[in-house]
């Protein structure tokens, strides 16, 4: 099953999935199939990360955030993913989702993606991300208001907050590089 089929049938369950508040955890039930597996029987690493992006879908569109993303004709972009990977999935196995906002800063917005098994977590994704329109990126602060909710971001757990931070690094060693290369 590749990502379309898993959000079309995303979509056609949607009017019978219930809104959330954006602050909820979000959880949607998937089964792993023949072409989510490696060489060595179990999910691709890759593959967490195709996943995370059904479960964003699912509470961008339960949460309201598509509403105030159509509002400002944005589009939303991830910038930065890391994934830790604890136990194996196998074919058929069934297994869920937990997707949450951790917070936000001027520019990012955190998203947490727990996958879990019979109540145990088997892997972990982490995205940074934001909406961006033809005139420049959306405040996440203005994305929360539009969905009802206080422009202060809860705090980042420290290892979150150090993983933003070394993305930031890296950036800014990317834009450095790229800076002297030109010239």
């Amino acid at each position: 099953m590749n990502l379309w089929f898993r959000l079309l049938l995303m979509f056609l369950r949607r009017p019978w999935r219930r809104p959330v508040d954006a602050m909820d955890t979000t959880v949607i039930r998937l089964r792993v199939w023949p072409l989510d597996l490696d060489l060595n029987r179990h999910v691709t690493n890759g593959r967490y990360f195709t996943l995370a992006d059904v479960g964003r879908m699912d509470y961008v569109l339960r949460s309201g955030a598509f509403r105030v993303a159509l509002r400002h004709k944005a589009m939303p972009i991830v910038g930065d993913v890391w994934g830790k990977f604890r136990r194996e999935l196998k074919v058929f196995e069934t297994f869920e989702i937990h997707t949450r906002v951790l917070g936000w800063d001027d520019k990012w917005t955190v998203m947490e993606h727990r996958f879990l098994r019979k109540g145990r977590v088997v892997g972990v994704v982490l995205m940074r991300g934001l909406f961006r329109s033809a005139t420049g990126t959306v405040a996440p602060q203005e994305f929360v208001r539009g969905m009802g909710m206080p422009p202060e971001s809860p705090a980042l757990a420290a290892w979150a907050a150090a993983w933003c931070e070394a993305c930031d690094s890296l950036s800014a060693g990317l834009k450095l590089s790229e800076t002297e290369t030109i010239q």
